[in-house]
């Protein structure tokens, strides 16, 4: 299969040709063995001109919510627009001197993860300054089938979640581009040109290791396709009075708190038979780590379960998400219950809804818990369908 740079490439930027452009990108957007900046600046007929960062800068190695601040890329010399900083929108100025705005970065397939917020402000920045947007498609790494968890409501709009759409929402990042200016989803972009080039060879039903392309982790915590994998459900616990395993070697994949019973969550979680998964008992002690200088509870070991997932085409990560909430939840003695959910707003943000903690603290099933996205997702299954380009 073919990326939508690498289709690009082979028709010699043809869409780019005698045009100045704005590149928003990271060190995610290779064609072979070159950068993407690098095949442009080659590029005679091309005029590169500037550089948008997202969040975890430009070479993807700055901590989660760490600030980028404008800059010079030392190779090549053109200016770099942190949207991860002072602004998250390009300004009217950072986008005077350019003809066409084009967007490629390696997508995770998460709501809650911030590059595809970065692109949606970029196409009303685009669309207010009367000039193309164009997206060169990735593959989503969790493929293009599975669909899962809360539709954002539109109270917990915030920079992990602009859109009404699932946590996990199953499109390519250039078919989310259409889903969001056809559906409206951001004001300004009736007349936005979005121009998406399609990927070859890429099937609705292929993850990451079925495209046979390397993994390069889109930011510190997620070194493995595995990790981003668990990450839509595993990422709940950054609301928790725990840990969702940065600071370890296995981010997203291990989380634990201080008074878990971690054999004990461990017989209750495989009680279920959840599919595709196991969990093993484990300890772990959080320690400085590129891309988490300070991870929570540092230097305190920590007791819980590492995911080890058996069948990555079964595995549902938000569904195991919250079976893994309510397990700890449950656990938890009475001194450490009422604050087990440490950052209630932080975990509506990132379910989407106020609902999950509710059902939660009410005392619901897991079942009951995911039941209850059920009749979202199937409006939304309908309202994706236009958009769908394989």
């Amino acid at each position: 299969m073919r990326t939508g740079a690498e289709v690009l490439a082979a028709r010699h930027f043809d869409l780019l040709r005698g045009k100045r452009v704005g590149l928003i990108t990271n060190h995610t957007a290779r064609i072979d063995t070159m950068h993407l900046i690098d095949r442009l600046m080659a590029e005679p007929e091309v005029h590169l001109v500037a550089l948008f960062a997202p969040e975890h800068g430009l070479r993807g190695t700055a901590a989660a919510g760490e600030e980028i601040r404008d800059g010079r890329d030392v190779r090549t010399g053109l200016p770099v627009y942190s949207l991860y900083g002072a602004t998250r929108k390009p300004t009217p100025e950072m986008l005077a001197d350019l003809d066409v705005l084009v967007f490629d970065i390696q997508d995770v397939g998460a709501r809650c993860y911030t590059y595809i917020s970065t692109m949606g402000l970029a196409m009303q920045a685009a669309a207010e300054a009367g000039i193309p947007f164009v997206v060169l498609d990735r593959p989503n790494p969790l493929g293009g089938e599975l669909i899962s968890g809360f539709v954002l409501e539109p109270a917990q709009t915030s920079f992990v979640g602009l859109y009404p759409i699932p946590l996990v929402y199953g499109l390519t990042i250039g078919e989310l581009a259409q889903l969001i200016r056809g559906e409206q989803l951001l004001p300004g972009l009736e007349h936005l040109e979005l121009i998406v080039v399609p990927m070859e060879g890429w099937q609705r039903a292929m993850q990451w290791p079925d495209t046979q392309l390397p993994w390069r982790s889109p930011s510190p915590n997620l070194p493995s396709f595995e990790a981003a994998l668990a990450y839509p459900g595993t990422v709940f616990f950054e609301a928790v009075d725990g840990s969702e395993g940065r600071g370890t070697d296995a981010p997203f994949l291990q989380v634990g708190t201080r008074w878990a019973n971690a054999r004990a969550l461990a017989d209750t979680l495989n009680a279920h038979q959840l599919p595709g998964v196991r969990f093993e008992p484990v300890s772990f002690v959080p320690q400085p780590r590129p891309g988490a200088p300070h991870p929570r509870y540092e230097g305190e070991r920590l007791q819980g379960v590492r995911l080890r997932i058996t069948d990555r085409r079964q595995f549902r990560p938000v569904v195991t998400g919250i079976y893994l909430l309510h397990a700890f939840y449950h656990q938890a003695p009475p001194a450490y219950r009422e604050t087990f959910i440490q950052r209630p707003a932080w975990l509506a943000r990132l379910a989407g809804t106020e609902r999950l903690y509710a059902l939660l603290k009410a005392g619901a099933s897991p079942e009951a818990i995911v039941a209850a996205w059920e009749a979202d997702l199937r409006a939304f299954q309908q309202q994706r369908q236009p958009y769908l380009l394989y």
